[in-house]
């Protein structure tokens, strides 16, 4: 969202998903072994460790270890490896400075943990973490009988007979396409986090406890159900900025208008890949979490906006997806949160391309490592609907798997002479582009689809009036957009007719109008 208007960590957040990492093949076992221990334990969580060592007889370039956990325990940050996550099993794998080990020699890295579990399954480039993995070079059978139960909007369950092994068969890997969607014990999963109405092609197969894997079972084609996602909240959610425009209170304007839930401006990066409120005030414990407090205290909610128009933004400082993604992470842990904003704008985002997957590679990882999380992406527009970089965002986020939920349109700043007209046109434009890349009807293409106006004037002094803003609500409502928002709260006040200004719209209007319209969505 603009704002003109008057003007690596040592602990890594978790990625996730089938994301592939840039590392080289992990070389043979030779020898290795992989031991957990705790080094401390409170209760509620743990520090793990893992030891590797390598009894020889020659050195190792590289490792990787992968390992479960059981249900209610999880990785948060780690260190001194990369990690990703596909349903209940891990892989580290090395970092760059640490892949050799010598013969005699040993590499550690360690993670916290939350709950009590400790790591089953364990293999060390393949082989078991206790060694001595080549005695068993044998594979599971595939999994046979492959077959479809229950779907919904957003989930496929899937069943399948049991394969064999001549050890056993420790673990279950099930595949959406050529990625692992997530692993099982047992011979069924559900794969959710999904898009409405789209097919999707699954196999299984089977690993035992040397991590030896089996073919692939039969492939089945599974079809979630039409409709859009659930809204979780943040539907009309109007922007405030606490770092510019004399920012109201937010219960003041709760209290006057019934709004509930605010887009809060903005997160960028500060010193590198790291989480900030406007790239300058503290994640927490500042001024940006006491007004998170009072709304959620008067019964509302927030969807952080990362990005916007200006600033050192994250997308260009985040220097991978996973790093991207872990700073993300960062703001979701810190306010427990059920959606996010991505404003993504200008040449350094927006026209990136680069930057531009970074950020739909990073959504995919959020969305999978966050169940239930609601993901909107917001962007520029024409009058005729998202213009080259528009449609490629779309096009990739469909390539990507980035599963987002919302795409909102800006439309203001686009050379409008009736705002009213020209923002249905480009929504319009915009469903029909969801059609026709996700395959959706005209319900579920409007269901994923956003508005983010400016009321009163614009930088380019486009005019939405409190009467145009309520006849584009009314059409929101009636054709099932996701979101429907505004810049800015701290522009909803009267008091100066004709004037652009950081502080009040430059319309006739009562204070916070904009607000309690919105409300009403």
């Amino acid at each position: 969202m603009k704002r003109r208007v008057g003007a690596l960590l040592a602990a890594s957040a978790l990625t996730i998903g089938s994301l592939a990492l840039s590392v080289p093949a992990a070389s043979a076992a030779a020898g290795l072994t992989a031991a957990f221990s705790k080094p401390q334990d409170w209760g509620s969580g743990f520090e793990g460790k893992f030891t590797i060592a390598n009894g020889g007889p020659g050195a190792v370039t590289t490792w990787k270890v992968e390992f479960d956990l059981p249900a209610g325990t999880a990785v948060g940050s780690y260190w001194d490896a990369l990690i990703t996550k596909t349903g209940n099993h891990y892989v580290a794998t090395n970092r760059e400075y640490n892949g050799g080990i010598a013969a005699g020699a040993n590499r550690t890295f360690g993670f916290v943990g939350t709950g009590t579990g400790v790591p089953a399954n364990c293999t060390v480039n393949g082989a078991p973490c206790t060694g001595g993995g080549q005695d068993d070079p044998t594979p599971p059978t595939a999994p046979t009988n492959l077959a479809v139960g229950t779907t919904t909007k957003n989930s496929v369950s899937l069943t399948w007979t049991a394969a064999t092994d001549n050890v056993g068969v420790t673990a279950y890997d099930v595949y959406q396409g050529g990625s692992v969607a997530t692993t099982v014990p047992g011979t069924s999963a559900t794969v959710s986090g999904l898009t409405p109405a789209t097919a999707y092609q699954f196999t299984v197969k089977a690993r035992d406890a040397a991590g030896n894997t089996s073919p692939a079972s039969n492939q089945v084609t599974g079809t979630t159900q039409p409709g859009g996602p659930d809204p979780v909240g943040g539907r009309g959610a109007p922007y405030l900025f606490l770092g510019w425009g004399n920012p109201p209170a937010p219960a003041t304007v709760m209290n006057a208008t019934g709004v509930k839930w605010f887009t809060m401006a903005f997160v960028l990066a500060q010193n590198g890949c790291n989480p900030s409120w406007d790239g300058q005030r503290p994640l927490t414990g500042g001024i940006d979490q006491t007004a998170i407090n009072q709304i959620r205290a008067a019964g509302g909610d927030v969807v952080p906006s990362f990005g916007g128009w200006s600033g050192n933004k994250l997308g260009p400082n985040c220097s991978t997806a996973q790093a991207l993604a872990g700073a993300y992470q960062k703001v979701i842990d810190a306010y427990k949160l059920k959606a996010i904003d991505i404003d993504i704008e200008n040449t350094d985002e927006f026209e990136n391309h680069t930057v531009q997957d970074r950020i739909l590679e990073a959504l995919k990882i959020v969305k999978q490592n966050n169940p239930g999380i609601q993901t909107i992406v917001t962007i520029p527009t024409t009058k005729t609907g998202p213009n080259s970089h528009g449609n490629r965002l779309i096009e990739r986020s469909k390539a990507i798997g980035s599963n987002i939920d919302v795409y909102t349109l800006m439309p203001f700043d686009f050379g409008s002479t009736d705002i009213k007209t020209d923002t249905i046109n480009a929504t319009t434009a915009l469903k029909d582009k969801l059609k026709a890349v996700f395959g959706w009807t005209d319900a579920v293409a409007f269901n994923h689809s956003g508005i983010s106006g400016m009321n009163g004037l614009s930088d380019q002094r486009e005019t939405t009036t409190t009467a145009t803003w309520t006849q584009l609500r009314d059409w929101s409502k009636a054709n099932g957009l996701g979101r429907f928002s505004f810049w800015a709260v701290n522009r909803d006040r009267g008091g100066c007719d004709g004037q652009v200004s950081s502080n009040c719209s430059g319309v006739p209007q009562p204070d916070w109008e904009f607000t309690r319209i919105t409300a009403g969505f």
